[in-house]
Parts: structure tokens; sequence; C-alpha cells
């Protein structure tokens, strides 16, 4: 699998954010892009969900112009942007169930909430959790169903020191099963660790 753009472009009222930039993620492989805040990091990972479109060039998935509304599509790529929300009156272990039931995953959905130290808060409702645990349980949805394509958005958020070595073992995992990633970030450690390469905004 791989994810990426081709000579893309994109602005708010005619003032450019990002322009001509070109890359891919393929399977195995992670690009972590990089920059100031206001760079246009989410931005570029929205395009590549198909949250936002570019203004110009082409995002790239399997090398074809991405159609975001593809079951392939859909079924490969598990995400994480800065806008992540909940629904309030689901509990965090039904929101995992629930992913999990929708992509058939075989994932143990008590280990995972276990590997992002959910456990204990697993029967409350979103509004009821902390910022870091919302991140967490966002995290969490990523990892319990099937994917070929792992695109995050600053996943070191709110992450204490433990859990930022937690992210960057359990990235460079997902590497190693094949899984393409592509991942804003302002954690230097972080990106040497996992980035094959940075694509710099």
């Amino acid at each position: 699998m791989s994810l990426g753009v081709g000579d893309a472009g994109f602005g708010y009222g005619g003032v450019p954010v990002f322009a001509g930039l070109s890359f891919a993620a393929g399977s195995g492989e992670a690009v972590a892009v990089v920059g100031a805040n206001g760079a246009g990091k989410s931005t570029l990972l929205k395009c590549l969900v198909g949250a936002e479109v570019l203004d110009s060039g082409t995002v790239l998935f399997e090398g074809a112009p991405l159609d975001e509304s593809s079951g392939a599509f859909r079924a490969a790529v598990a995400s994480l942007l800065d806008d992540a929300d909940y629904f309030p009156d689901v509990s965090v272990v039904e929101h995992l169930r629930l992913l999990a039931w929708l992509h058939s995953s075989s994932e143990d959905v008590e280990a995972v909430l276990a590997e992002v130290g959910l456990t204990a808060v697993a029967d409350q409702l979103p509004p009821t959790l902390s910022s870091g645990q919302r991140h967490r349980l966002g995290l969490a949805l990523c990892f319990v169903r099937p994917r070929s394509v792992l695109v995050l958005d600053e996943p070191e958020q709110r992450l204490d020191v433990a859990g930022r070595s937690w992210l960057r073992d359990r990235l460079l995992a997902e590497k190693a099963a094949g899984v393409a990633v592509v991942f804003a970030s302002h954690d230097h450690e972080l990106v040497e660790a996992v980035a094959c390469r940075t694509v710099v905004l």
C-alpha cells in the first residue's frame, strides 16, 4: 500500500499554505511531516485522507488519484487528526468494540485498551475523559481495526515520557508489519527514531 501526493498545492483565501509538494509512503515506510505551527501540517494530512481537497495536484493512493469514498481506501486507512470527535453517549470500550465489529477486526479490544492505558476508564463516556485520555482513545481506535496505512496528526500530543516511548515502539512495529505511516510531529526524537523521510513545510 502507498499514500502520498503529487505536485500538491493548497491555500486559504488566495494565500498559499504549501505548493509543489510530492512524496509517498509505501508499505513499511514512515514519512514525518514537520514544520512550525501554522505551516500546514494538519491541512496536508486532512487532504491525504480526503477531509480537505487540494487546490492543485493529486492525492495518490496506490499510485492512482484518491477516491475517498472507495471501500478499498476506507478499509486500508486508519487516521487520527486534530479534530477527532466521539459519540458522547458511547463508552470508551463500546467505541472500540463498534469499530472492531464494523471492520471485522480480530484485534483484542481489551488488549488494545490496556496498551493505551485506558482499562481503568473503559466504561466512561468521552466527555468525562481528560484531553490526554481522549487522545489515547483516538490512538486506540486506529490500532483496534485492520490498516495498511496510518495517518496521525501529532500522535505524541499529551503523552508523558513513558507514553512517547510506547508510541515510538508502536510505530516501529507498524512499519515492521508493512504499514505505511504518515505522521506530523514536533517531537524530534520520535521523528528521528521512526521516519524514513521527512517533509518540511
